[in-house]
């Protein structure tokens, strides 16, 4: 449904938000590459990679794929967050794991083992019922 607030407010606006979104974008990116480079640092002078190490890696990686889709294609696939809370879930029980309750560790397994299947289930859905095409409508020189 379009909008129905006038052109005049709406125009503006949405510039000032799409600024913001560029901005914020950028700031997410940077934040993300110096994360991974803090970390970097740290094997490095530590001499030693662990398998957390490699999983927050990999979250830093999903962080790049969600902004590269957001910029890419105007949207973030559900997928991408999914597949970073199972490997902040791997993470945090490869971390704790001689700390935690054995009851709290089967629930942590549960909660990756019930995102992995909503993945699964997205995917699925996806293939079976693909979204629809949605064409905007042509915008003329004079509107811009």
């Amino acid at each position: 449904m379009p909008s129905q607030l006038p052109k005049g407010f709406s125009r503006p606006f949405l510039k000032v938000f799409h600024i913001l979104e560029a901005i914020l974008l950028v700031a997410i990116t940077l934040a993300t590459i110096a994360a991974m480079t803090n970390e970097f640092v740290n094997i490095y002078v530590n001499r030693q990679i662990q398998l957390t190490d490699i999983l927050l890696m990999f979250i830093y990686l999903e962080v790049l794929a969600m902004v590269q889709q957001f910029v890419t294609n105007g949207k973030i696939p559900v997928r991408y967050p999914i597949y970073i809370a199972i490997m902040a879930i791997a993470r945090y029980i490869t971390l704790g794991m001689k700390q935690l309750d054995g009851v709290y560790l089967v629930w942590l397994s549960l909660a990756a083992f019930i995102l992995a299947a909503a993945t699964l289930v997205i995917r699925i859905g996806h293939h079976y019922w693909p979204y629809e095409k949605v064409t905007e409508p042509h915008k003329c020189q004079s509107e811009d």
